[in-house]
């Protein structure tokens, strides 16, 4: 199996590569970032921006050159800007331009790395596209609001996925395209918002990929399309 990880410097991308390196019946990993990883046994590092669509062109060109990719895993996601803006608590506070970047980054980005790694995927074989998401990002399950353009961009994300599941059920019928939700996972991404996390449920990097690394293993056709949580079970989208 050939695979590929977009926000492999993250610290849910970097476990994923590390996990996916160490097995068997994974023979290549492109580690990719926006400043490469380094290069070790089975790991290729590829530098692209989610800003830049010319750079995940680039990257998948590279990759297709070597054949078809049966595993693609979008890693990659911001909660805080880099210049400190955080979720918004009210809708007073939302700001067109940071949530135009907040979109840019959590759906539209992942929107161009399918564009252009879906056709790499095998026509005749099972493979999946999975772009890591957020419970928050669910309509269904939505009880206390705020966190707008965060909740956005991850229901949007939701929705492409979906939308990438039927058309690939048509061109690729053995291919499966999830969202998936990491849990609270100790980063930089969650360290501000982990007050409150329940004793047992906030987990290592290392503890998250492993049981995502599960739910892929573990999909069957019937999941293409879904919204689906570390630990397997459904999210209402």
């Amino acid at each position: 199996m050939r695979a590929c990880v977009f926000g492999a410097s993250g610290g849910i991308g970097a476990a994923l590569v590390d996990q996916l390196a160490a097995r068997e019946d994974v023979s290549q990993v492109y580690a990719l970032s926006r400043n490469p990883v380094e290069a070790r046994g089975k790991v290729v590092p590829l530098a692209f921006d989610l800003l830049e669509e010319a750079t995940i062109a680039a990257a998948s060109d590279r990759m297709g050159s070597e054949g078809p990719v049966d595993l693609c895993i979008v890693a990659s996601g911001v909660l805080t800007l880099p210049d400190g803006a955080g979720p918004e608590r009210s809708w007073s506070r939302i700001d067109g331009t940071a949530m135009a970047q907040v979109f840019a980054l959590n759906t539209i980005g992942p929107a161009l790395i399918a564009k252009h790694v879906l056709p790499l995927l095998p026509r005749g074989q099972r493979a999946v596209f999975a772009a890591i998401s957020a419970r928050v990002g669910s309509t269904g399950d939505n009880r206390l609001g705020g966190w707008h353009s965060y909740r956005a961009s991850k229901a949007a994300l939701n929705m492409l996925v979906r939308n990438f599941a039927i058309e690939l059920s048509r061109s690729r019928p053995q291919a499966i395209a999830v969202s998936l939700h990491p849990g609270t996972v100790d980063t930089g991404l969650s360290a501000p918002f982990q007050r409150g996390v329940p004793d047992g449920k906030l987990f290592t990097p290392a503890q998250s990929a492993a049981s995502l690394l599960a739910v892929i293993d573990g999909l069957a056709s019937e999941d293409n399309g879904s919204f689906l949580a570390w630990d397997g079970s459904r999210i209402e989208f």
